[in-house]
C-alpha cells in the first residue's frame, strides 16, 4: 500500500485507516486478524447486531447504509480498500450502527474486539491515529449534511455524481466511467430522494446528453454541465483528468446499465 502524503490540508476521510499507520503498525494489526471473503452484494455487518469483531478490507468496495422502520434505506459512505469498519460498536460495546455491505468481491481481516481494543490502547499515537479519522468522518458527514440542505435533490445529485466521478470515475473514450456498481435505488438513498426521482433525473441528464447510463454502469460525459446544475464550480473537485468530449459518443456495445 502506498504511504499517503498529506496535502496542505491535511487528512480527510478519504483516507483509509490503514494507510494513516506506519507499515510497522499496519503489519501488525493485520496479523491479529483473519481472512474472509464476501460474495457482492453479501453484508459484512448488520444494523442493531451485537458485535464481536472489526473488519479491515483489503480489496473490494462496500456501502455503508441504515435502514428507518417504514424500509427506506439511506446510503452514508462507500468503504474500500485499506479502511476499518466496525470501529465504533467495539469501542463502545453497542449494537453495528449500520449495515455494511459489499457492492463488489471483497476480501477483508477480521480481527477480534478484544484484540483490537488491545492493539489501540497500547499505543498513544495509534489511539489519536483512529480518533483522527472518526473526527474527518463526522466532520465530512457535517459538512455534507449542510451543504445537501441548501440544496435541492437535483443539485445534491450533481454533487453526488462529481464525487463519485472523482473517487472512482476511470477515463473512457465516451466519458468518465464511475467504475462502482450503484442502483438507481442506492443513488437515492445517497441523495435523500425515492427511486422514482432519480430515475426521473437521469432521464432528463440523458437527454441533454450530460450523462450515457446502460446496465451496470454510467459514464459522465460533460461533468461541465454537472457543475453548473450543483452551483459549485470552484468548490466541487474536478474529476479524472481533464474535460469530456462535449458531444455524447455512443459506444458500440453501449455502458452496463444502473439497476
Amino acid at each position: 500500500m502506498a504511504a499517503y502524503v498529506p496535502d496542505g490540508e491535511g487528512l480527510d476521510d478519504r483516507v483509509p485507516f490503514l494507510a494513516r499507520l506506519e507499515r510497522e503498525d499496519r503489519v501488525a494489526l493485520l496479523g491479529l486478524g483473519r481472512e474472509l471473503s464476501f460474495d457482492s452484494r453479501a453484508p459484512l455487518l448488520r444494523q442493531d447486531e451485537p458485535s464481536s469483531y472489526i473488519l479491515l478490507i483489503i480489496n473490494g468496495w462496500t456501502k455503508v447504509t441504515t435502514s428507518a422502520p417504514n424500509g427506506y434505506e439511506a446510503l452514508h459512505a462507500l468503504r474500500g480498500p485499506g479502511d476499518i469498519v466496525g470501529e465504533s460498536a467495539s469501542l463502545t460495546g453497542r449494537p453495528r450502527s449500520a449495515t455494511v455491505t459489499a457492492l463488489s468481491p471483497v476480501r477483508a481481516v477480521v480481527v477480534p474486539h478484544e484484540k483490537f481494543r488491545a492493539f489501540v490502547t497500547g499505543s498513544a499515537e495509534i489511539s489519536l491515529t483512529l480518533l483522527a479519522l472518526t473526527a474527518d468522518r463526522t466532520r465530512a458527514a457535517d459538512r455534507r449534511s449542510l451543504e445537501f440542505a441548501a440544496m435541492t435533490v437535483r443539485e445534491r445529485f450533481a454533487v453526488l455524481l462529481l464525487d463519485l466521478a472523482h473517487t472512482h470515475g476511470v477515463r473512457t473514450d465516451e466519458g468518465i466511467e464511475l467504475d462502482i456498481p450503484l442502483s438507481k435505488q442506492e443513488l437515492a438513498g445517497a441523495v435523500g430522494a425515492s427511486r422514482e426521482m432519480v430515475q426521473r433525473l437521469l432521464k432528463d441528464l440523458r437527454a441533454r446528453g450530460i450523462v450515457l447510463t446502460g446496465r451496470r454502469a454510467m459514464v459522465i460525459v460533460r461533468p461541465d454541465s454537472l457543475r453548473r446544475i450543483a452551483r459549485a464550480q470552484e468548490s466541487v473537485q474536478p474529476p479524472v483528468g481533464h474535460e469530456a468530449p462535449q458531444t455524447p459518443q455512443t459506444p458500440q456495445n453501449g455502458p452496463r446499465t444502473l439497476r
